[in-house]
């Protein structure tokens, strides 16, 4: 399988709030369990305030798909509650190397 589209989504925690956001990403992977165009999908801490998310898709209408599913409502369910307002980035997969 190839991958072509990505998303990165930072935010930042709100005072207090890193070890609920931890919570928050550890539980994420189940939500995206069974969205068959989510090939890989990882929760990130960029700093001690600042995590993400990185997820890849092999088309424009997986990522679409992604953008309108349980994750996307989960972070906007806590925006504003565990963090800062998410930046979300679409990208362009030049090339990968994946689990055969």
């Amino acid at each position: 399988m190839s991958v072509t589209k990505g998303l990165l989504v930072r935010f930042d925690a709100l005072p207090g709030k890193e070890d609920d956001v931890k919570e928050f990403l550890d539980s994420g992977r189940a939500l995206v369990e069974d969205e068959q165009a989510t090939t890989a999908w990882f929760a990130i801490r960029l700093g001690p305030t600042s995590f993400g998310i990185f997820d890849v898709f092999p088309d424009d209408a997986g990522r679409d798909a992604h953008l309108s599913g349980p994750v996307a409502v989960a972070l906007g369910e806590q925006t504003g509650t565990l963090f800062s307002e998410p930046t979300i980035e679409k990208l362009d997969v030049l090339d990968s190397k994946l689990p055969a």
